[in-house]
C-alpha cells in the first residue's frame, strides 16, 4: 500500500501499520482503537470508484498489521451507504473492457471482501438510506450492521444484466439470511426494506437516523475494550469453519481457546473476577 506509514514501537508492544495514514478515496479517522472509515461523495450517495475499491482493499489489508487497531467502523456520509459501482466511472469503462482486464476487476472486488473478512478486527456497518450493489456487499462483509427504519439495501446485479453470484454473494447472503430469501434477493435485485433486514437477521439492530452513528460508535467502542485478541481468534474461526465438519470444527475451537488460555488477559480477567472489579483488557 502506497499511502501510509509502518511504524513499530517496541515500548508498546504493536505495529501501526497505518501510522499518518491519509485516505485519498474516503475519510479516515483513528480514535481509541477504532478506525472510521466514510464513504463521502454525498452527491452521488457514495459510490464506488476502481481507485475506491483499491484503496480500500489495500487498506484492509493493511489492518492484518495495524495492532493498534481494535474495530473498525464503516459508514457513509449524508443520509447514504453507498450506491454501489459509479455508473460512469465504472458501469461505462467495463463494457469497453477485454476479457481480461474485466476477469482483473472483478478479482479485485471480490479481494476487498476477502480482506474484510480476513482483517482480525471486527468491522461495524453503520448503514442509513440507500445500500446497494457493492454497497450491499460491503455491509456484508462487515461482522456487525446497524441500520435506520430508512436503510434500503438491494443486490443489483441482476438489474444489469449480471449474475447474482457478485463479490461472494451467494456465499455469504445465504449463510446470513437463509437460501430461499437469498435467492429472492439475487434473483430479483429488489430492495430489502430496514424490518426485513432487522427480522432475517441482516441487521443486528435498527436506530433513528441522528442516533446511528452514536449507536455505533458506543458498540465500536465496547468491543475495543475488549480483549482484541480473543476478538481476533473469534472473526478466524467464524470464517474458517465454514468448511469444516463438526469434529474439525470442535478440534479448531479447542486449538483456539488453548491460545487465548495463554494469553494476558485471560490471567486478568480471572484476577478481575476474583478481586470483583471490571477486566481491563489490553488485547495481549
Amino acid at each position: 500500500m502506497k499511502h501510509y506509514i509502518g511504524q513499530f514501537n517496541p515500548m508498546q508492544g504493536h505495529f501501526n501499520a497505518l501510522a499518518g495514514y491519509q485516505a485519498r478515496h474516503f475519510a479516515y479517522a483513528f480514535d481509541s482503537g477504532v478506525a472510521t472509515l466514510t464513504l463521502n461523495r454525498p452527491d452521488r450517495k457514495n459510490p464506488l470508484t476502481f481507485d475506491s475499491y483499491a484503496e480500500l482493499r489495500d487498506l484492509f489489508r493493511a489492518l492484518n498489521y495495524a495492532t493498534d487497531v481494535k474495530v473498525v467502523m464503516l459508514t457513509g456520509a449524508g443520509g447514504n451507504f453507498c450506491s454501489g459501482g459509479d455508473v460512469h466511472e465504472i458501469i461505462g469503462p467495463l463494457t469497453q473492457m477485454s476479457m481480461p482486464e474485466l476477469l482483473e476487476f472483478t478479482r479485485m472486488t471480490g479481494d476487498l471482501i476477502k480482506a474484510m473478512r480476513l482483517c482480525p478486527q471486527p468491522i461495524v456497518a453503520a448503514i442509513d438510506g440507500i445500500c446497494a450493489g457493492a454497497g450491499a456487499m460491503m455491509a456484508l462483509g462487515s461482522d456487525l450492521r446497524l441500520g435506520t427504519a430508512q436503510a434500503r439495501t438491494a443486490f443489483l446485479f441482476t438489474r444489469v444484466g449480471l449474475a447474482g453470484a457478485d463479490m461472494g454473494a451467494c456465499a455469504l447472503l445465504p449463510r446470513l439470511i437463509g437460501h430461499g430469501r437469498a435467492s429472492e434477493l439475487l434473483f430479483t435485485g429488489r430492495t430489502m426494506s430496514a424490518e426485513e433486514g432487522l427480522q432475517w437477521g441482516f441487521f443486528n439492530s435498527l436506530h433513528e437516523p441522528e442516533a446511528l452513528l452514536g449507536a455505533a460508535q458506543k458498540l465500536a467502542h465496547e468491543l475495543a475494550s475488549g480483549p482484541t485478541f480473543a476478538h481476533g481468534m473469534t472473526k478466524t474461526m467464524l470464517h474458517q469453519e465454514w468448511a469444516m465438519t463438526l469434529d474439525q470444527a470442535i478440534e479448531a475451537e479447542a486449538q483456539a481457546q488453548a491460545i487465548c488460555m495463554q494469553t494476558q488477559d485471560f490471567t486478568r480477567a480471572y484476577e478481575a473476577f476474583a478481586a470483583k472489579q471490571k477486566p481491563v483488557f489490553r488485547g495481549d
